[in-house]
């Protein structure tokens, strides 16, 4: 499965574009398999427990997905960051 990343997570991966073999058809299965495959994304993912961050957004198809949604192997997916930083 093909995945559009943006962010520090092309830092993590080298490519705009990156492919991963997930282990199921959920977008939860992509997000880990995007992990087991670039480690150096996880920080940028996922929190000290081991869950998303709520500023993570995954997009199937152009359309906000959530974890349990489904993803089918030929979907378009976008994996956008946790984003930090601001002035307040």
């Amino acid at each position: 499965m093909e995945l559009t990343v943006y962010g520090p997570l092309r830092a993590a991966t080298g490519e705009k574009r990156v492919g991963v073999d997930a282990d199921g058809d959920t977008v939860a299965a992509v997000v880990e398999a995007f992990v087991d495959a670039y480690p150096r994304a996880e920080s940028h993912l996922v929190d000290e427990d081991g869950a998303l961050r709520p500023s993570v957004r995954v997009t199937v198809g152009g359309e906000r997905a959530a974890l349990d949604d489904d993803c089918p192997p030929d979907a378009e997916v976008a994996l956008f960051p946790a984003m930090r930083g601001g002035a307040s």
